[in-house]
């Protein structure tokens, strides 16, 4: 056993804490601990309340170069299908004319864009009744 831990060492440790509390005044100590407590906490919710504003506004301009760059992605892809129909028209031109590439053309987006359109309807309905089958059980 160190001496700390024997029944004597505990007595002056508490003989130890005793003195000083007389000699910083007992209560006083106790209500400056807990300004001190307070003034930590204080400054604690302070700091929390800059780091969470410091990461809102890191989010957001993150965002808002996501998007930037999101909408810089669609645009070249939109310019690149483009080109490839221009492409596509000058390619077929060659071997039905003119309006036979054009006509081709347009079909094959016509139908691209519609079995687009449908599938999506169809992921649509899927999911409302997903999230109504979700709803009624709860």
């Amino acid at each position: 056993m160190q001496d700390d831990e024997s029944p004597a060492g505990a007595a002056q440790a508490n003989d130890d804490a005793h003195a000083l509390s007389a000699e910083h005044g007992g209560a006083e100590s106790i209500g400056a601990a807990f300004a001190t407590l307070i003034e930590d906490g204080q400054t604690l919710i302070e700091a929390e309340i800059a780091y969470r504003k410091a990461q809102a506004a890191f989010g957001l301009a993150e965002a808002r170069a996501i998007a930037v760059l999101f909408l810089l992605g669609l645009a070249f892809g939109f310019f690149t299908l483009m080109a490839l129909v221009v492409g596509l028209l000058m390619a077929l031109a060659t071997y039905v004319g003119v309006w036979g590439a054009l006509g081709m053309v347009g079909a094959g987006l016509a139908a691209l864009s519609g079995l687009s359109l449908l599938l999506a309807l169809r992921r649509i309905k899927a999911a409302k009744a997903a999230l109504q089958a979700g709803s009624e059980t709860q």
